[in-house]
């Protein structure tokens, strides 16, 4: 019985079409990928698979029975959208080391020390107690050493569990650890499909686990093709509208924000550089919509991809700065004036508000 060493899933021969294929020419190869992984590090071909999230679960939930750390990645730039809940319960007495990934994304300006209190208090909120918090970035390598550190230092000679939800960078992460390019990385979802053991000197192992689906996050239902639009991949220039009520902000073809009600006041949008955002009246937004989605208005290309959209009222208390966060996509920063916002986001989709981050 062999393994795909980049995604995990149990190698076959018989069905092409079928997950883990791989031809008989390379089974003499010294890595061992399978017709998917191949595909995906040297042409960069993306395809998707149906995943059970039940499993990935029913695999997440194994790490209590061991003697472990748990090293959760969470993405910085969602961090609600790729927080795994009930962290604690799945993990059992074992201790938790957070890696807020994507440091690299955000302004320059922004202070990695407040974004880790920021973590700790989210994380107290949900009733966790992680042993430590770092934050960096594996695809710019930024604080890597740091975390390497704190894994040797809370691991104390026993396994250590990589977990996340599906598109956090774990795959990056482990190779950085590794300090070779073995695990499948890839911006589609659900990359790795099988727990894959890489051995340790002291007989121990890293265990890299599949991405945990999360149906209420964008990401996970945009195509493969426009995926590389909305997933950021360099340093967020953020955009700042100055609203009067009555003004509508189209994400895209993705969703939208108007602004209902309240004084004149900023609004910062932090979505990927390559997401074309639109700025009109309220009262001729569903004019605007109905001629331009799928059009000026994409991604999508085609809207029957996207579930239809549904309205969330949002009220901005004007006592703190708020962030608007649309699960899977980014966020709008709010100014400081009390306000009603509707967004308008796919139905499924989670849309919250938090204290702001910057």
């Amino acid at each position: 019985m062999m393994f795909c060493e980049g995604c995990g899933i149990q190698l076959q021969m018989e069905e092409e079409s079928k997950p883990g294929y791989i031809p008989d020419a390379a089974l003499e190869r010294e890595h061992k990928y399978c017709k998917r992984c191949y595909r995906i590090r040297h042409y960069n071909e993306l395809s998707t698979v149906d995943h059970d999230p039940g499993i990935y679960l029913q695999i997440l939930g194994q790490i209590a029975q061991t003697d472990s750390l748990v090293v959760q990645i969470v993405d910085l730039f969602d961090i609600a959208g790729s927080w795994i809940p009930g962290i604690h319960r799945h993990i059992g007495n074992n201790p938790l080391l957070l890696f807020g990934n994507k440091i690299d994304l955000f302004p320059q300006s922004v202070k990695t020390g407040k974004l880790k209190e920021w973590m700790h208090s989210y994380a107290k909120e949900l009733g966790v107690k992680p042993v430590d918090v770092v934050v960096g970035s594996a695809a710019k390598q930024e604080k890597m050493q740091e975390v390497r550190e704190a894994i040797e230092r809370y691991r104390q000679g026993r396994d250590v569990y990589i977990v996340g939800v599906t598109n956090v960078g774990k795959s990056t992460f482990l190779n950085y650890l590794l300090e070779e390019p073995i695990i499948t990385t890839s911006p589609y979802p659900g990359t790795t499909l099988d727990v894959i053991h890489i051995p340790l000197d002291d007989d121990r192992n890293i265990v890299d686990t599949p991405g945990i689906v999360k149906k209420n996050r964008l990401s996970e239902w945009i195509s493969p093709k426009e995926l590389g639009e909305v997933i950021p991949k360099s340093r967020l220039n953020p955009k700042v509208y100055q609203l009067h009520s009555d003004q509508t902000i189209f994400l895209a073809g993705l969703a939208r924000m108007d602004y209902v009600e309240g004084k004149r006041q900023p609004f910062t949008c932090y979505f990927s550089n390559r997401m074309y955002l639109h700025r009109t009246k309220t009262e001729q937004a569903d004019v605007f919509s109905e001629k331009h989605l799928g059009g000026m208005l994409q991604p999508p290309a085609d809207p029957k991809d996207l579930p239809a959209l549904q309205k969330h009222r949002i009220v901005l208390t004007g006592t703190q700065k708020q962030d608007i966060v649309i699960s899977g996509l980014g966020w709008i920063a709010c100014g400081k004036e009390r306000g009603v916002v509707d967004i308008f986001a796919p139905k499924g989709i989670e849309v919250t508000l938090r204290p702001s981050i910057i």
